[in-house]
């Protein structure tokens, strides 16, 4: 089976979504912010706070081309890796690109702004960064799944999407 890579907003549930569904297709679930953290031995909001986004962009890139020789894995990618247009194409190698479109008011409602480096201060700053990277989602997605379900219904809808779509 192709790897499915999950993109989308912070807090859309990429992780949580990807653990199920790696847990439901007995593949490997690798979270791309867990290896960035676990490569640096830092924390993502402290390499951002001491080298700044560009650099973090820079290591965000290599650990997608690093995870090129994966397989048979549900790949959960950081919210920003769109930023970068070299990264489209590293995403579509990697596997079948899904983007998880939840709406706005959820992911301001759950998310926990002290772990994200980008919005720590300003719920505000989800909503620009939003606005930018909605079309570079759909931009890159193979499939798109939208809704606030329960996850394990979210994951019913990506797996159909997947078999569906080949």
């Amino acid at each position: 089976m192709k790897n499915i890579i999950l993109v989308g907003l912070p807090g859309c549930g990429k992780t949580t979504l990807g653990k199920l569904l790696a847990k439901r297709l007995n593949l490997s679930f690798i979270d791309c912010d867990e290896v960035i953290e676990e490569t640096e031995k830092k924390a993502i909001s402290k390499i951002f706070e001491e080298f700044g986004e560009d650099t973090f962009r820079g290591i965000e890139t290599q650990t997608l081309r690093n995870l090129l020789t994966e397989q048979n894995a549900v790949i959960a990618t950081g919210g920003g890796c769109v930023e970068r247009r070299e990264n489209f194409e590293i995403l579509k190698k990697l596997g079948t690109v899904v983007f998880i479109n939840r709406p706005f008011e959820s992911i301001i409602g759950d998310i926990d702004i002290s772990k994200r480096p980008l919005l720590t201060g300003r719920k505000a700053r989800l909503y620009t960064l939003s606005e930018r990277r909605m079309p570079l989602y759909k931009d890159v997605c193979d499939l798109e799944i939208t809704g606030d379900d329960d996850p394990d219904i979210l994951v019913d809808k990506i797996l159909d999407e997947v078999k569906k779509n080949g």
